[in-house]
């Protein structure tokens, strides 16, 4: 066998020290194998905001006064002056002839004015804006919209 590589040998202490000529000496090398990465654009995504238009039209209760009233006769001590009642509500003494031999004014009845709530429906219609959010892939630096968006 031929020597290659180192023609020193080891002794047990660690010294090296030369081979004699019936000793042979093969180097054995290994390969060590390093990974490594880098990124690499595969592709490329857009983003891009859309705005869709739709009009909307819904029913909303709206709330207004309305004058509510009754009719009650009048009684004998009336004093047939307009009166604010305890509830808020205003009563105004309404008269009539009464044809007499001799003609008088006589009270009749009295109307109580009161202020009502009520709610009624009214149609509002309005255009409204609504944004969403379209991807594009681009390969190859081209734009190509996905297929489920386009036109």
């Amino acid at each position: 066998m031929t020597s290659t590589g180192d023609s020193t040998r080891a002794d047990g202490g660690g010294n090296r020290r030369p081979l004699s000529a019936d000793e042979a000496a093969v180097v054995r090398h290994d390969e060590e194998v390093g990974v490594g990465a880098e990124w690499e654009e595969v592709e490329r995504l857009g983003v891009r905001r859309v705005v869709d238009r739709e009009h909307v039209s819904d029913d909303y209760p709206r709330e207004h006064d309305e004058l509510a009233y009754e009719r009650v006769p009048a009684g004998e001590n009336d004093s047939g002056q307009i009166e604010m009642l305890p509830d808020g509500s205003i009563s105004i003494p309404l008269f009539e002839e009464e044809l007499e031999v001799v003609t008088r004014t006589v009270l009749r009845e009295r109307v109580i004015v009161r202020k009502e709530r009520v709610t009624e429906w009214q149609r509002v219609e309005a255009e409204r804006r609504r944004e969403r959010i379209e991807l594009e892939l681009r390969e190859d630096g081209t734009t190509k919209p996905p297929p489920e968006t386009q036109v």
